[in-house]
């Protein structure tokens, strides 16, 4: 039916199920992916109250400045302590619910 196609062999996998989450490591994963979006935000939010700071008035307001600076500084912080938290209690929940369902299957190349 399908000639030609590249059809994967289905012995050349391994499944296994992934029966718990270290929570820590998990912790520290997740705050350090949340600090980057932290950052990626707080730099967005930046520009722009730069930006409307800029079209209310002709000159640069240095509270404007300090503001934008203030966002760049404090967002990666707020984000980074929010995924701490998050992954601590989505790991902790991982693992109860994986108790009960039996985890969550990956397949690998053999």
């Amino acid at each position: 039916m399908f000639e030609g196609a590249d059809v994967p062999d289905r012995n050349a996998y391994e499944e296994k199920v992934v029966k718990r989450i270290g929570v820590w490591s998990y912790a520290k994963i997740a705050t350090i992916i949340m600090a980057i979006f932290g950052l990626i935000n707080g730099i967005y939010m930046a520009i722009v109250i730069s930006l409307l700071g800029t079209r209310a008035s002709a000159a640069v307001d240095p509270l404007t400045l300090s503001l934008g600076a203030f966002v760049i500084i404090i967002f990666p912080i707020i984000f980074a302590i929010m995924g701490f938290v998050g992954g601590i209690i989505g790991a902790w929940l991982y693992n109860m619910i994986a108790k009960w369902v039996g985890g969550v299957k990956i397949e690998f190349e053999k």
